[in-house]
């Protein structure tokens, strides 16, 4: 189990990650929230470029506070993230997500009992 004694920014935003739910998207910000390191939301993507492919990290699930795709729209990143996302039931309308009804929103018993940090 994480705690917050021996565990790097990096891996807690890797936890993060790996529980936001299939068909729910987080932005970085509430990722870096979530992780304990507030104000730290362009360090959500170093951590995700730096993720080992063996996580198989939901990279896809992260979008940024206004609900848009942060890759360049066409590039072949944004492509695959919108066909993953789509994938999941989430619907994505000119590279935005409608937060109202996709973003994730824990539960208490998700902060307390997944978040160990």
């Amino acid at each position: 189990m994480l705690n917050s004694h021996n565990t790097s920014p990096k891996q807690k935003i890797w936890h993060i990650v790996s529980i936001i739910p299939e068909g729910k998207v987080s932005s970085y910000g509430k990722v870096a929230d979530l992780a304990g390191l507030p104000g730290r939301a362009r360090y959500v993507s170093t951590a995700l470029k730096a993720a080992p492919a063996s996580l198989a990290l939901p990279w896809h699930r992260v979008i940024n506070s206004q609900g848009k795709i942060a890759f360049t729209e066409g590039s072949d990143p944004f492509i695959e993230q919108v066909e993953l996302l789509r994938s999941e039931g989430v619907t994505v309308v000119r590279g935005r997500v409608i937060l109202s009804e996709f973003e994730w929103r824990p539960d208490i018993a998700t902060l307390v009992l997944s978040i160990p940090f």
